[in-house]
């Protein structure tokens, strides 16, 4: 089922915004208005209601009845299959060069779009461009001002360069809500997201920064919103354990991707995140022995990044 809408402007490429829904009907239209209200004129939404037990399919239709002559969307519902899974069909699905990450209980801020399509234009060699966003809680108010800094902790001068790129995605992941842009023929390359795992977007990441494909623009490009159900907020020891130990598996298997102090740093990651777990498990010794080994790598791919630095330079 889809909306009609006139020919997109022809000077601009088309964007796909993919939301992968799930029991988010408080927050779903909100999503949807946004996408509407961006002044970006090139434009289609593409929605996916994963198996929601709540009325999120119910809005979703409501959104579209009301406003599917302005915008072109697309939305179906069926069983639920992760969002791995569900990311990966959406992207099947749309028709855009560009695709934006979208999430149902999260929404755009106006302009977003325009400034990540400029950047993709005009870095060809880039396959996607990650943006900042707000913090936001259930009813809308503001938590945070930067996510990247405030929420994550994350040291955005990182972003001016491919190298500082590549060690924030390895150590300092602070990607968080719909603030990537993709071109969709980037995925032929990258192989879409992983749908082995239940947490899937630091794997995604790591294979785009392998290659040196992610981009920067410090703007708000959308707002994170944190109301007690996301999947990575979770206070369940076990399930937090179980999440952990998907991220240290991810980081020892995409270490291969990388060289030199990169994967070293890549490896540190994996001990840093098993200290994680001794700590949830109450394990001290276990605790101790991969803090150690965990500095001693960082110390390590610090002084392989030096020498490869003065081997450059000389």
């Amino acid at each position: 089922m889809s909306g009609e809408t006139s020919a997109n402007p022809a000077a601009m490429p088309l964007v796909s915004v993919l939301v992968p829904a799930f029991n988010h009907e408080r927050f779903v239209q909100r999503c949807l208005d946004s996408v509407l209200e961006d002044p970006y004129p090139a434009k289609e939404i593409v929605i996916i209601d994963d198996g929601s037990s709540d009325r999120t399919w119910d809005r979703i239709a409501e959104w579209a009845e009301q406003h599917g002559s302005e915008i072109p969307i697309e939305y179906v519902r069926r069983n639920n299959r992760g969002i791995a899974a569900t990311l990966n069909e959406l992207a099947a699905r749309a028709h855009g060069e560009f695709l934006k990450l979208g999430a149902s209980d999260d929404y755009l801020l106006p302009g977003g779009l325009d400034v990540q399509v400029r950047y993709l234009l005009t870095h060809p060699k880039k396959w996607t461009v990650i943006g900042d966003s707000v913090v936001v809680d259930r009813h809308g108010r503001k938590l945070h001002d930067s996510g990247m800094r405030d929420l994550h902790g994350a040291d955005k001068r990182l972003y001016r360069s491919d190298d500082g790129i590549r060690r924030a995605v390895i150590s300092q992941w602070a990607v968080g809500g719909p603030v990537a842009m993709v071109r969709k023929r980037s995925l032929e390359t990258v192989a879409g997201w992983n749908e082995a795992l239940c947490i899937d977007d630091w794997d995604f990441f790591l294979r785009l920064a392998a290659h040196d494909a992610i981009g920067f623009v410090d703007m708000k490009v959308c707002a994170y919103r944190l109301h007690g159900a996301n999947v990575s907020q979770t206070r369940d020891v076990t399930k937090r354990v179980w999440h952990l130990r998907e991220s240290r598996n991810v980081a020892l298997r995409r270490a291969e991707l990388f060289d030199g102090a990169y994967r070293t740093l890549l490896v540190a990651q994996a001990h840093y995140i098993d200290a994680k777990i001794a700590f949830l498990q109450k394990k001290a010794g276990s605790l101790a022995l991969h803090m150690a080994t965990y500095l001693l790598l960082q110390l390590a791919s610090k002084a392989r990044r030096l020498v490869a630095d003065r081997m450059v330079r000389t």
